[in-house]
């Protein structure tokens, strides 16, 4: 950990991974021109160009954080705009004695803050800052929803994580503070054309933009055998591909396509198959990368495969994160645009259990936005919190389904699943792309009317199926109905053979659990059938405040 301090009223330390060129400098970065200094978290996939733009010097070895130290120099937070990347970065100007932290536009990086009178601290975990001082634990009521903090919140009292696309200001002689977006994804102009324009546009973005964020030397793919990885087996041709399966699992098993696509591509494939002694054995370190319990159904299937690619000695990971939110790819979304009945009638059966939060009301209509808020639910939401945030989406989508549907993914199951994502690629020090996040991608998919995402139940991602086609994928891949992904059996698990294993966690976390920690964790009592996840979040939420007591008395 480096640390620099200017003026006395600030102190910035961070460690540098070094993943892009081991021999560059060391941050926390210093402007000495201007006095700023810089901590930085992520990449800046487009920094060459946009220092050519800006006429911003980098000499031979300099990064993209000393782009983004003399472009802010030069142009302050407005230079956040012209960046593509990922990034959590905080930058002190001892000229007017302010502290700038911002965000990357999705969330792909996190950065926690607290304000404790007048100081304010910040670090990319909340375990940082929780040592910092006192943070209560607070269960928020959309823990039982959908099984994690939902907006800005954290289980601890007084630390908070800054939105995505979000630039907060702290002025350290007043100790006042203003926070401001400064992406705005709604404001979007529809797409102009017919769906033929739309392909071509489409193709070119994808064809210009995933190799952007393709790493230059050793990486592996995170290869499901699904679309979307797929697309990116075939655009960036990666020199491993990682997929991850489970015997007797054949529902979950993908490993046959993703063999099929690595020979094609000349790969070496890497399969991992973790059985449940591994689950038992990594438990403890999945919770202590995450902070908190974050509800995503493939985190022990990540863990696993973010450790093979460690244990293969590269330190660059990409995965395919996005299309599904973007691009209708949800059988949640389906749902909703098509009814329970076409749906299920399309072939997709398996899906009967999700459908039934809506056929028990089928003679009685739905608003859009109760529907996908009753699909996303895995609990109950007591203050009706998610079904606000889910109302707001559709609100600021103006009337528009398929962008109100993303924009309530955006406000409720994203940032699980992106923040996971990275902590757990992080805590093997790897660094996660997803290539699909690029903003040119992200911007043009949400502009796409809705049929050009979807047409038919199972038909979700359209244009991302007609592009792969194109780029002749198999058509095993680009006409599946089904998503699988990195889906593990850890819920059926946790009630078969792991079943008395799991009642002796989580009775023994209730035996010295505080009040607020009961619900959940009694909810896992009480399972509700072998693919439900309370009981995999009562089992996390034991592990967690195990480790939590452990750091807080070593504390």
């Amino acid at each position: 950990m480096h640390t620099a301090a200017i003026d006395g009223r600030a102190v910035l330390a961070m460690n540098t991974l070094l993943i892009v060129n081991p021999a560059a400098e060391h941050g926390p970065y210093i402007d000495r021109a201007s006095g700023l200094m810089l901590s930085f978290n992520g990449e800046i996939y487009n920094y060459r160009q946009m220092a050519s733009a800006w006429g911003v010097p980098l000499g031979a070895g300099e990064s993209d954080a000393h782009l983004v130290l003399r472009a802010w120099a030069k142009l302050g937070p407005s230079c956040l705009d012209g960046l593509d990347g990922m990034f959590a970065l905080a930058i002190y100007d001892p000229r007017v004695g302010r502290l700038f932290l911002a965000r990357d536009r999705l969330g792909e990086k996190p950065l926690y803050w607290r304000l404790d009178g007048a100081r304010l601290a910040f670090a990319s975990e909340v375990t940082t800052l929780s040592g910092y001082g006192a943070a209560p634990l607070v269960v928020r009521p959309e823990m039982l929803a959908i099984e994690t903090p939902v907006g800005v919140d954290t289980p601890f009292q007084g630390i908070q994580l800054l939105a995505p696309a979000t630039v907060l200001t702290f002025d350290t002689a007043t100790g006042s503070l203003d926070q401001r977006a400064w992406w705005c994804l709604e404001a979007c102009e529809p797409f102009e054309g017919d769906y033929e324009t739309a392909l071509a546009c489409f193709s070119v973005t994808l064809a210009d933009q995933v190799p952007l964020r393709g790493p230059g030397g050793d990486f592996a793919l995170l290869l499901s055998g699904g679309l979307d990885s797929s697309v990116l087996a075939y655009l960036l041709r990666p020199p491993v591909c990682v997929t991850v399966r489970y015997r007797d699992q054949d529902g979950l098993d993908e490993s046959r396509v993703a063999a099929a696509v690595a020979r094609e591509i000349g790969a070496e494939l890497i399969i991992v198959e973790p059985d449940t002694d591994d689950f038992i054995s990594v438990l403890p370190q999945i919770v202590a990368a995450l902070d908190y319990p974050m509800g995503n159904a493939s985190t022990f299937s990540e863990h696993m495969a973010y450790r093979a690619v460690s244990d293969h000695g590269i330190r660059v990971v990409v995965g395919g994160s996005g299309p599904d939110e973007f691009l209708m790819g949800y059988v949640r979304q389906a749902l909703v645009l098509f009814g329970p009945n076409a749906v299920l009638g399309a072939g997709l059966s398996a899906y009967r259990p999700l459908a039934s939060k809506l056929l028990s009301t089928a003679d009685e209509p739905l608003e859009p936005s109760e529907a996908i808020a009753r699909l996303i639910l895995r609990g109950p939401d007591p203050q009706g919190r998610v079904r606000e945030l889910v109302a707001e989406a559709f609100v600021r989508a103006g009337g528009n389904l398929s962008r109100g549907l993303t924009l309530a993914e955006l406000a409720t199951a994203w940032r699980p699943l992106v923040v996971t994502s990275d902590k757990l690629a992080s805590s093997f020090a790897l660094e996660r792309r997803s290539p699909y996040l690029a903003r040119d991608l992200v911007e043009l998919s949400y502009r796409l009317p809705t049929d050009h995402k979807i047409i038919r139940p199972g038909g979700g991602k359209r244009i991302l199926r007609d592009a792969a086609r194109a780029l002749g994928l198999p058509r095993e891949i680009w006409a599946s109905p089904e998503k699988v992904g990195f889906a593990s059996p850890v819920p059926s698990w946790l009630t078969g053979r792991l079943a008395a294993w799991t009642d002796a966690q989580i009775r023994a976390c209730l035996a010295d659990a505080p009040t607020i920690l009961r619900p959940v964790l009694e909810a896992g009592l009480s399972p509700r059938g072998g693919f439900d996840r309370t009981r995999t979040q009562a089992l996390m939420t034991a592990a967690w405040f195990s480790d939590h007591r452990v750091r807080a008395a070593a504390a």
